[in-house]
């Protein structure tokens, strides 16, 4: 499963599977509890393969961020959690993407990120960025 089938909702806690979508919205599945629900097509709901990270150059996408906490983690879960304290978590996402604008990327993000990250782990989605992408990237 890619992250073209992973929301976020505005006002709920977690992540969704995408399952389906309806005349007036969707069904989506918590990755938290498994249950089902569906939202209206007028929730705020973003898609992870739609977000970037702002950076000192350029915006990364979401997924190569998780990507490069995959590599650091060994494939495990992040060494800090979302609930730590501000500096841990600045230090542990500078040690992840060194070059982010910390004018742009709030603490509120970075717990965000480390808290999907482990959702996704957990619920063993670990295919952050595509073939394509990983070759032009190498290239």
């Amino acid at each position: 499963m890619s992250l073209e089938k992973i929301l976020s909702i505005g006002g709920r806690p977690g992540l969704y599977h995408l399952l389906t979508q309806t005349r007036s919205g969707f069904v989506a599945e918590s990755l938290l509890d498994k249950k089902r629900i569906t939202i209206s097509a007028h929730s705020n709901v973003s898609v992870l393969s739609e977000i970037a990270i702002y950076t000192l150059e350029e915006e990364i996408p979401l997924g190569e961020v998780f990507q490069k906490i995959l590599v650091k983690e060994k494939g495990g879960k992040t060494s800090v959690g979302h609930k730590d304290e501000k500096l841990k978590l600045e230090e542990y996402f500078f040690e992840v993407l060194p070059n982010y604008d910390e004018d742009r990327v709030y603490p509120s993000d970075i717990k965000k990120v480390i808290q999907w990250y482990n959702i996704l782990q957990e619920n063993g989605i670990t295919e952050f960025v595509s073939e394509t992408e990983e070759a032009s990237e190498e290239e």
